[in-house]
């Protein structure tokens, strides 16, 4: 939904619509996407419908925040290298770094504990996306460690802190 003012600078803080872009990927936390979808509709002034399929470019001209939740390890790979072969990383690569970009980083404890991870994570702060750190937990694999996607509602009060800081986003 766009706003509902003429100019959406004038547009009162209240009828502000903001939009995000949630990018998945393969991780097995993608089973949280229904929940954290849900969540973040309940954000005042969030989008209430669905779109059909545009491009890469329309997308990030679209969205005012991307969110890509899970992030799995293939994933920051390819956007730490600056690969993008799917509408995912397309997105990704085109981003205005003007607006904010969140990711939650979601993989095995192996995978999160080798060496590269590190320095991909690092790659992507430095392009100056956000990152909304992993937790220890009992793993679907059963290993027990770091590298589950943080919880929703920590993913979902970071969006709203982020909003916040850009664009006049008031919490409820």
């Amino acid at each position: 939904m766009e706003a509902r003012a003429s100019c959406p600078a004038a547009a009162p803080l209240v009828e502000r619509q903001f939009r995000v872009l949630v990018g998945v990927t393969g991780s097995v936390a993608a089973l949280k996407l229904p929940l954290l979808v849900s969540r973040l509709l309940d954000i005042p002034g969030m989008w209430k419908r669905r779109s059909d399929p545009v491009l890469h470019i329309d997308l990030r001209k679209w969205a005012d925040l991307m969110l890509v939740a899970p992030l799995d390890a293939n994933t920051l790979g390819k956007v730490a290298s600056g690969i993008c072969d799917n509408l995912l990383t397309c997105v990704i690569r085109a981003w205005d770094r003007s607006k904010p970009l969140l990711f939650c980083p979601a993989m095995n404890t192996a995978m999160w504990e080798h060496p590269i991870t590190a320095q991909q994570v690092g790659q992507l702060r430095a392009f100056g996306y956000v990152e909304i750190p992993c937790v220890a937990k009992k793993l679907v694999c059963g290993d027990q460690g770091l590298g589950a996607m943080a919880e929703v509602g920590t993913i979902v009060d970071k969006v709203k802190e982020i909003l916040s800081l850009h664009g006049g986003f008031q919490q409820s």
